[in-house]
């Protein structure tokens, strides 16, 4: 299955000069997201996986189905103030300004192995500031999943300076 062609391109947004990548089309194709998901959980086969935590939003659904197929717990990692309970959050670096990622403080147990998983790569700000917040969890990040990578960009070089294998499976170049 070629999976590029699944997916949808949107020129200019969400600002002028930028070529969104749509996965939403990829997931309404029944085979396709099937596809996805194997193809994202095949390598993990036989390794030991205590979480996937997927990043908001895509990651969500991605992460969701990678978790059941692999029969373990999920962890929703999300943007500041949208988890209802104690969270332990991780800021990081945007354009203009910085953000923060949270998960529940009980999330993560001391010696989980976790996967990363979220629909595409880019800068990969989001991903290593999650990395860093499931490591001081208590989490060991033994890999990040993406669809897309935007290799022009560097985002899975960075995530994989921090010791973090990348799996992805498809590229995109420019941004």
């Amino acid at each position: 299955m070629d999976i590029k062609s699944t997916i949808r391109t949107i020129p200019n947004y969400p600002k002028e000069g930028v070529m969104f990548r749509d996965i939403t089309t990829l997931w309404q194709d029944a085979r396709g997201f099937r596809h996805v998901v194997d193809q994202l959980v095949w390598p993990y086969a036989g390794i030991r996986i205590d979480k996937v935590a997927g990043i908001e939003a895509r990651g969500f659904v991605l992460g969701g189905a990678i978790a059941h197929q692999l029969s373990v717990g999920f962890v929703p990692v999300r943007k500041k103030g949208k988890l209802p309970w104690n969270v332990i959050g991780e800021d990081y670096e945007l354009e203009y300004g910085t953000d923060t990622v949270e998960i529940h403080t009980d999330a993560i147990a001391s010696g989980d192995n976790v996967l990363l998983v979220d629909d595409l790569i880019a800068t990969g700000g989001t991903a290593a500031a999650a990395i860093d917040l499931l490591r001081r969890a208590g989490g060991t990040v033994i890999g990040a999943a993406f669809v897309i990578d935007l290799p022009d960009i560097g985002g899975s070089k960075r995530i994989e300076a921090m010791d973090v294998k990348v799996r992805t499976l498809c590229e995109f170049e420019g941004d």
